[in-house]
């Protein structure tokens, strides 16, 4: 795994009013609530400790799975480890080769 450059993090819109619930998708940030850049997460259940407010500003939703969730099961599902300094890292790559933007 190599880091790729991203372009400046964006301001957390984790008060948005949506909640991170099974099938969300939602942006990853380190302990700086406006540090997301291009990592995202897949909710496989309710998460109400991710949502705004509960322990601290939260984390942003941004969309749903609309179709496929039994796909995004088998995604959860795959054998992590550790590759060198991250941790929980599956063991084997997991590509996604589409997604859409609905209106």
């Amino acid at each position: 795994m190599q880091q790729k450059t991203t372009k400046a993090p964006i301001k957390n819109e984790a008060d948005n009013g949506l909640r991170n619930l099974r099938g969300t998708i939602s942006m990853a940030r380190t302990a700086d609530k406006d540090s997301a850049t291009s990592q995202f997460f897949l909710n496989v259940a309710d998460n109400a400790f991710l949502d705004h407010g509960q322990r601290d500003f939260g984390y942003a939703v941004f969309g749903k799975v609309v179709k496929g969730m039994e796909v995004v099961d088998k995604i959860s599902q795959v054998p992590t480890g550790n590759v060198g300094p991250y941790q929980n890292v599956p063991t084997k790559p997991v590509v996604i080769l589409s997604a859409k933007v609905l209106p």
